[in-house]
């Protein structure tokens, strides 16, 4: 596949996000990651970071020949990225770099859900079948269903669900029980790619690039069409960039899907703030 413009990457984007959740596949989870990346990268060509996940799902396969299922094919596949392959969590975890899988592939280093990405992609390329929790506060993969199969990818090993349930009480608050039905359920490629996603909002906000922001949040509205808060939060950089009809439109929408009265009441007021402004400058 051809490197896009990153027009047609919005494009190619905006297709895969239509789609229905069945629909979305491990493809295209690495194809939607890969796709975020192309927007940064105009001349990224995709063909080749999903060739770079195929050199090393064939490496994984060899060093894996031979080893038993469970938990000794998981340790080995850990030694394999982790010892062999370098890869490690990013000291700079604000680097937007870190968020961008071709960067991620050639530095050997990123944030918490780019390695997962790359680990379940080498994963099941390698015959393992690993799939990503959305964790509170830091991303993890789970390998063949297990709970004991849990990996912290960006500290390069399995943890216990002891230490999960440290975790989540750090998180969330002491005496806080681990459900794995609620916090070690399998995240869809959508969930996935809106996390991978909020993680550069933040970035771009924190940096006050307003055109990097807006264009996560515009991906995040494709992927949530139906989520007020993702359109009250593109309304918030249309307000910041000025655009105040535009804001307004988005605030209008986020209100028809907005069934929480507070929320509802808060859009409300900043539509007709926005209405106000926006009848002063005509």
């Amino acid at each position: 596949m051809a490197a896009p413009t990153a027009r047609s990457a919005r494009e190619l984007f905006a297709d895969l996000a239509s789609r229905r959740d069945a629909d979305l596949g491990a493809a295209d989870l690495e194809l939607g990651a890969i796709l975020i990346a192309a927007e940064e990268y105009p001349e990224l060509d995709l063909a080749a970071v999903f060739r770079a996940l195929d050199q090393l799902g064939e490496r994984a396969s060899e060093r894996l020949a031979g080893e038993p299922e469970g938990a000794a094919r998981v340790e080995r596949l850990n030694r394999f990225l982790f010892g062999e392959e370098g890869f490690a969590g990013a000291s700079e975890y604000y680097d937007p770099r870190n968020s961008y899988l071709n960067e991620v592939l050639a530095r050997r280093c990123g944030i918490p859900i780019t390695l997962a990405l790359v680990y379940i992609a080498v994963a099941r390329r390698a015959g393992i079948d690993a799939r990503g929790i959305s964790f509170p506060g830091h991303f993890l993969v789970r390998c063949a269903g297990r709970e004991e199969g849990i990996v912290d990818a960006f500290h390069g090993r399995t943890i216990s669900l002891e230490e999960c349930e440290a975790r989540l009480a750090s998180a969330l608050g002491p005496g806080t029980e681990l459900r794995p039905e609620v916090h070690l359920r399998d995240a869809s490629a959508r969930e996935i790619l809106v996390r991978m996603l909020a993680n550069l909002q933040r970035i771009f906000a924190g940096s006050g690039d307003s055109e990097r922001l807006l264009a996560c949040c515009d991906r995040i509205v494709l992927l949530t069409t139906a989520d007020p808060i993702a359109l009250r939060d593109r309304a918030l950089v249309y307000q910041r960039l000025g655009w105040f009809a535009a804001a307004i439109a988005d605030l209008e929408a986020a209100l028809e899907r907005a069934s929480d009265a507070g929320l509802a009441e808060a859009l409300a007021r900043l539509r007709d703030a926005l209405r106000a402004r926006l009848g002063r400058l005509h």
